[in-house]
């Protein structure tokens, strides 16, 4: 139906995640009527990302130098490291702007079913980072998943010796949330993880 190069980059398109057979011929149909000024700054902007950007040598974001920007402002709260899945949760903290601290991207959770072990994400690297920084407290945000409880329980065992405050981000019932659509997982962990007024 479609010529063959428009056909490849459909294809091409609709192999990345999150976008379908029909997204991917909505992308391509509109890059290719933008022209090939738009094409080039799109093109261009991929091969530079894909050249250009890489872990951040302390914490593993993704950054364009050998740090990120987060680790590389000295404003930053040194005292406190939240750990995180993936690069995408350090996004979601700092859109939120609630976090002044830094961060530890973990690459993955521990998953045994998918042959992921401790010694596959940067668990070696935040121990050798707490060992020579002046660390306070470790926030582990790993999602809610058996996978994530899994690596927070891991990661709690492994710091309690180190005398570092370790704590747990809260999960539990959304803010204006109704208690009749709430899972009962989800509400059970809101009652366990509960707190004082």
């Amino acid at each position: 139906m479609y010529p063959d190069s428009l056909q490849g980059l459909i294809d091409e398109l609709a192999r990345l995640p999150g976008i379908g057979p029909k997204s991917a011929q909505r992308i391509a149909l509109s890059v290719v009527k933008r022209g090939p000024v738009d094409a080039r700054r799109l093109a261009d902007s991929l091969v530079g990302a894909v050249s250009k950007v890489r872990p951040c040598r302390e914490c593993f974001a993704l950054s364009d130098g050998e740090l990120c920007p987060v680790c590389a402002n000295p404003t930053r709260d040194q005292a406190t490291i939240c750990v995180v899945e993936g690069e995408r949760d350090v996004l979601a903290f700092e859109r939120a702007k609630a976090f002044s601290g830094r961060y530890h991207v973990l690459g993955g959770v521990i998953n045994p079913l998918e042959g992921i072990g401790p010694e596959d994400i940067h668990l070696k690297e935040l121990l050798e980072r707490l060992r020579s920084a002046e660390v306070q407290e470790v926030i582990l945000a790993t999602s809610a998943t058996v996978e994530g409880e899994a690596t927070a329980r891991y990661l709690a065992r492994l710091l309690e010796p180190s005398g570092i405050s370790i704590s747990r981000l809260a999960t539990g019932v959304p803010v204006g949330g109704d208690l009749d659509y709430v899972d009962e997982v989800t509400l059970g962990m809101a009652l366990e993880g509960r707190r004082q007024l």
